[in-house]
């Protein structure tokens, strides 16, 4: 290391006070983004066996993985937003599910790796950009951390995972904080977390310092949990998130009422 730590030193005194180095641009690397499909669902990857979303190519607005379906949980408390936000596009799911059922509200995805939001739009049916849909190419840490977002958000979903697709590549406080900080008063954010690593227990204190409450979703089959964070405490009336999730279930079928049930359990 001295040797060439030495070298380089040696040559950048010989070039002239007129002619300095180009400085160097680098590019972030990302893992290769792959494809796969079975039984009529097609499989987002990046380079590994981890899955970092799913289509049915019959139904492709529908949330497929179960965990993506228990990101929507805020619609437990909010029925009509205005501005919901996806970090981390995974292969759109919850982009499109918003786009499609919630028409009067600015749908908003960020992702930073651009193969991704390519293979969206070609493999995924991700819709062009418009006057209420915007997918932005930027770090999801650079977007909560503008002012400019600050107080404008009635949804947060945060999906952020690497190749290993093993714990959220962003969980400190002060992005939580951040992302609390996006949130109208009456905002909720849902976290996909993966409850068998060490992240989740991470994750899990972070958001409980930067949020009035948190309560989270029993695991799914995957290992996947999903939590819910309120900016501000709610009384949990369990009778009226009953009334709510059944005509959720009518209106959209997800499968909101299981949904009520974790919750319920979640507060024995």
């Amino acid at each position: 290391m001295l040797i060439k730590r030495k070298s380089i030193e040696k040559v950048e005194s010989s070039r002239p006070a007129s002619a300095p180095a180009p400085a160097k641009v680098r590019k972030p690397k990302y893992a290769p983004v792959t494809l796969s499909e079975l039984d009529g669902v097609r499989y987002l990857h990046f380079g590994t066996e981890w899955v970092q979303g799913a289509m049915r190519l019959r139904k492709p607005n529908w949330p497929e993985l179960e965990y993506a379906q228990q990101m929507m949980a805020w619609m437990l408390w909010l029925e009509q937003p205005r501005h919901i936000t996806q970090l981390g596009l995974g292969t759109a799911a919850l982009t499109k599910f918003c786009y499609a059922s919630f028409p009067a509200a600015q749908v908003t995805a960020i992702e930073l790796n651009p193969s991704v939001i390519t293979i969206c739009e070609s493999m995924f049916k991700l819709p062009p950009n418009d006057e209420r849909l915007q997918v932005l190419e930027m770090d999801a840490l650079d977007y909560v951390n503008d002012k400019a977002h600050h107080g404008t958000l009635d949804v947060l979903q945060v999906d952020l995972y690497d190749a290993t697709a093993r714990g959220p590549v962003l969980d400190t406080p002060e992005f939580y904080q951040a992302c609390n900080s996006c949130l109208s008063d009456d905002g909720v954010m849902t976290v996909n977390l993966f409850g068998d690593h060490p992240s989740y227990a991470r994750n899990l204190k972070a958001m409980k310092f930067a949020f009035a409450q948190v309560i989270c979703l029993p695991q799914v089959h995957d290992g996947n949990v999903v939590a819910i964070a309120f900016r501000r405490e709610r009384k949990i009336d369990l009778a009226a998130l009953t009334g709510r999730a059944a005509q959720i279930v009518a209106d959209t079928r997800l499968p909101a009422k299981s949904w009520v049930k974790g919750i319920a359990s979640s507060m024995k």
